[in-house]
């Protein structure tokens, strides 16, 4: 709702009209404080694309109102304080001062600009780019990672540190373009058109023209699109386009050479590894997007009428008429072959940019800006719809990419470094597919490597001034955005795997494609999920190859997670079963039998064998007597190799698998037994015990009972231990089974529980009944209890007592007055105990008296003790 600043006059006034210098300052300002809240970033946007159209208009004051916005986004105290804290600045601020330097660009580029404006201006950019805060064009600000990003190799000091060199800034490119100027005669005759009679001969190599005598521009190409796009800013829009179509035919040209030199020499540049010969500095995510101007200006184009290319025709009036009697006048048409159009022009270039061997840059925004362009380019293509001619195109690049070896990013071999091609390829896949099957999935394969994880990927090396400055083989860590890279490889193989179904040739060798360059389990893990998916659709009976595809990149993930921790391996068993099941009974079969290669033991037992022997299973699978025994069998076997292997964890598991077949279950339980004296704990030898108590095996019960009180230390103080319930229980269990075995177990109870208040529990509880009442093989006993006097409670008796005494020395040793109440409520339960002795009485006393003469120092505590026991 803010006035216009710009607001001028009529369109017949002069162009030099007044600007409210004082309200675009505070806009701005206003603008940036609000941090790209409130929609203030759109505003910021809406006044740069003011400052361009005033600049299409040849508004002298375009340059004076991006040097204020300039002065604004200077002075921003966040600069400062991201400086000093280390910190990036958010995505959407960066591409705002990447726009704002692409501005810039344009200017300095204005083909019709006085000496003395260029000087002004560049003396203007010197002061910006001089100051300490000056936003790098790289994106790494705080970060003092080398720059690799514009290092040209035919730069001679491409391989010295780049680290020592100053870094580039947004305004850079601007200051270089400062040198650049139009006065080329080729150039000037390229932008009039006045190009059509000009004789071409097959035996002469010709840099300026064709074969077809059309014109060629041989110029860095974001360079040579920058005054494409300062042609179209500034209000020429035939002259940039004319530009654009010589810069096409140009990278053309190059393309046709490069074809030439590699089939002439593929045999030997293979052999040396010749991985790479391009620039470091890709065209897609360039700061200039070279890509994007020419894409832009072709689609301008062709959706524009013809009339709307005359808005402004004095170029050449303006740059001064140049004459020869080689060149006529044509419009910018005539250059197009035939059934070629302005459209075929703009999907071919944004293929050519897409399709270019590029070398990953440093810097995390950097790399995103080249998936960001990617994504922008391949969204605008997607608009458009393919017809023949088109697809023509898209056959030609795509061979090109196939064939061009290290001058293509699908070349037969390519740099570890590398842009991966995994997001291109699956647009060129999904566009081709309709019409070229073949040439499709030959695109798409290759496409598959992600060389930089690839410990076998080549690197380049310097000895030829093709090749791109060597960079550490550890570098790869600074590929900040591995993990997207990983995911839109992870979405190519799925668009192939969708793709193939009922193509068992096709489905192989993706499979095989997926096995090779695919790193990652989890993302492997997504495509079996998704293989699975697709070959199961509702409706349709599932699709076999389709399946087994599934369930061997399932198995392949059992491989790789075995041995390390992995968050989801419990939900990749399950779903294994799961696909297992959908495949058949011979692929459970499978994976039971060579469990020691997918599974840990645990893992086998209590998911795997667990799952499949599960009745809903066994009814689902509808098997017959043969099969069904069969799966038992292999399910008894892994659960017996499993027990030997780790018992600790599969004991349990192993004796449920083996329970209706007698001589498997027998060696289960010898299994258990044999490594219950060693390996393993008394908690996992009372569960084990308490499954066979249910089982109907009390005294293989018994005896595991008793190894886990053996295992088990219960102490002086540990009247809250977790075991104390399974002890109870094994005393009631042995107290059931006869005199006999609780006799046997009292020794090892007093060995291994010196816990006064649980000795108490246990002493109390034989005593109240007969013990063997429930006795085994029509055992009957005399029906008395058991006397306190006679072995074997005394010594049980006994025990109870000395682990009192023992307890409350060890009490008072670091008593506290606030826990006295409890101490003595502590001795009263003592004594009940030291009185089930004949002798109890004089020895309680005798205990008491002991207790005065020791601790006579603790006054409060001995008086509260003669209190109550006098």
């Amino acid at each position: 709702g803010a006035p216009d600043p710009t607001a001028g006059g009529s369109i017949d006034d002069e162009n030099c009209w007044y600007l409210d210098e004082e309200q675009v300052q505070e806009q701005v300002k206003l603008f940036l404080s609000q941090g790209g809240y409130h929609g203030s970033g759109k505003q910021l946007n809406l006044l740069f694309a003011k400052v361009r159209e005033m600049l299409k208009m040849r508004d002298s004051n375009g340059a004076r109102m991006l040097t204020l916005i300039t002065d604004q986004f200077m002075a921003d105290p966040r600069l400062s304080l991201w400086r000093q804290q280390g910190t990036t600045m958010t995505d959407k601020y960066r591409q705002l001062w990447d726009e704002l330097g692409a501005l810039w660009m344009c200017i300095v580029l204005n083909p019709h600009c006085k000496s003395e404006q260029k000087a002004n201006w560049l003396k203007q950019l010197k002061k910006w780019n001089s100051v300490d805060v000056c936003p790098w064009e790289d994106g790494n600000h705080g970060d003092e990672l080398p720059n690799l990003t514009d290092a040209l190799p035919q730069d001679a000091n491409a391989n010295q540190d780049s680290s020592n060199k100053p870094h580039r800034t947004v305004f850079t490119r601007a200051i270089e373009a400062c040198n650049l100027h139009w006065q080329d005669n080729h150039l000037q005759h390229i932008m009039s058109g006045d190009l059509y009679n000009y004789c071409y001969h097959d035996d002469t190599e010709n840099l300026f023209f064709d074969t077809h005598g059309w014109p060629l521009w041989h110029e860095h190409v974001p360079t040579a699109c920058a005054r494409v796009d300062a042609l179209r800013s500034h209000g020429y829009p035939q002259e940039a386009l004319r530009l654009a179509i010589a810069i096409v035919n140009t990278l053309r040209r190059q393309q046709e050479k490069q074809l030439e030199m590699f089939r002439a020499q593929e045999k030997e540049l293979l052999h040396r590894e010749v991985t790479s010969i391009t620039n470091i500095g890709g065209w897609v995510g360039h700061p200039l997007d070279p890509i994007g101007t020419l894409f832009s200006v072709f689609m301008e184009a062709y959706r524009a009428d013809d009339e709307s290319f005359h808005g402004f025709s004095d170029f050449m009036e303006n740059m001064g008429q140049c004459t020869s009697l080689e060149y006529q006048h044509l419009p910018a048409q005539k250059f197009l072959e035939e059934g070629e159009s302005y459209l075929t022009l703009a999907v071919e270039v944004a293929l050519i940019g897409l399709g270019q061997q590029r070398i990953m840059p440093d810097g995390l925004y950097a790399q995103e800006k080249i998936c960001r362009n990617e994504d922008q380019l391949i969204c605008k293509l997607r608009e458009v719809e393919l017809d023949d001619s088109l697809v023509k195109i898209f056959r030609k690049q795509a061979v090109f990419l196939l064939e061009a070896g290290p001058y293509s990013g699908l070349g037969e071999v390519v740099h570890r470094e590398s842009v991966p091609m995994h997001t291109f390829a699956k647009y060129l896949f999904t566009s081709l597919l309709p019409h070229d099957a073949e040439l499709a999935y030959k695109t798409a394969l290759r496409a598959m490597r992600l060389l930089v994880l690839d410990s076998t990927a080549p690197s380049a090396d310097t000895s030829t001034p093709y090749r791109i400055p060597s960079v550490s083989p550890s570098r790869y860590p600074r590929w900040f955005i591995l993990n997207h890279l990983e995911s839109q490889q992870c979405e190519l193989a799925s668009t192939m795997l969708t793709a193939a179904k009922g193509d068992v040739q096709r489905l192989e060798m993706v499979l095989e494609s997926i096995q090779k360059n695919i790193h990652s389990s989890s993302h492997i893990f997504k495509l079996a999920q998704d293989a699975c998916k697709i070959a199961t659709l509702v409706d349709n009976l599932p699709d076999m190859t389709l399946l087994k595809v599934s369930l061997e990149l399932g198995l392949q993930v059992m491989r790789m997670t075995l041995s390390t921790l992995n968050w989801r391996r419990r939900e990749m068993v399950r779903w294994l079963v799961s696909c297992a099941t959908e495949v058949g009974v011979y692929a459970l079969d499978s994976i039971m039998q060579n469990w020691f290669t997918l599974f840990t033991p645990t893992e086998a037992t209590s998911i795997v064998a667990m799952t499949v022997m599960s009745n809903n299973n066994i009814i689902n699978l509808n098997l017959d007597c043969h099969q069904r025994e069969k799966l038992a069998g292999s399910a008894r076997t892994l659960a017996l190799q499993c027990a030997m292997k780790d018992p600790q964890n599969c004991a349990l598991s192993a004796l449920t698998l083996c329970e209706k077949d007698h001589v498997a279950f027998e060696t289960a339980y010898q299994i258990v037994l044999d490594a219950a004296t060693t390996g393993m704990s008394y908690s996992q030898l009372f569960i084990v015990a308490r499954y066979m108590e249910h089982q109907g095996y009390p005294m293989r019960a018994y005896k595991l009972a008793t190894l886990a009180i053996i295992h088990l230390g219960l102490g002086y103080n540990q009247d809250t231990h977790p075991a104390i319930n399974e002890v109870l229980w094994a005393c009631s269990l042995s107290h059931t089974l006869g005199k006999n075995e609780l006799t046997a177990m009292i020794p090892v109870l007093i060995k291994s529980v010196k816990c006064a208040t649980v000795l108490s529990d246990i002493l109390r509880r034989f005593t109240l009944t007969t013990p063997g009442m429930a006795g085994l093989h029509g055992r009957r006993n005399s029906g008395k209890p058991m006397s306190l006097d006679k072995a074997p409670l005394r010594q049980l008796l006994d025990a109870t007592i000395e682990a009192y005494i023992n307890t409350t020395h060890s009490r008072l040793t670091h008593i506290s007055p606030r826990h006295y109440s409890e101490f003595i409520e502590f001795l009263s339960k003592a004594r009940e105990t030291f009185l089930l002795a004949h002798d109890g009485h004089i020895q309680f006393t005798q205990f008491i008296d002991n207790l005065k003469q020791i601790y006579k120092g603790k006054k409060k505590l001995m008086m509260l003790v003669r209190e109550r026991f006098g």
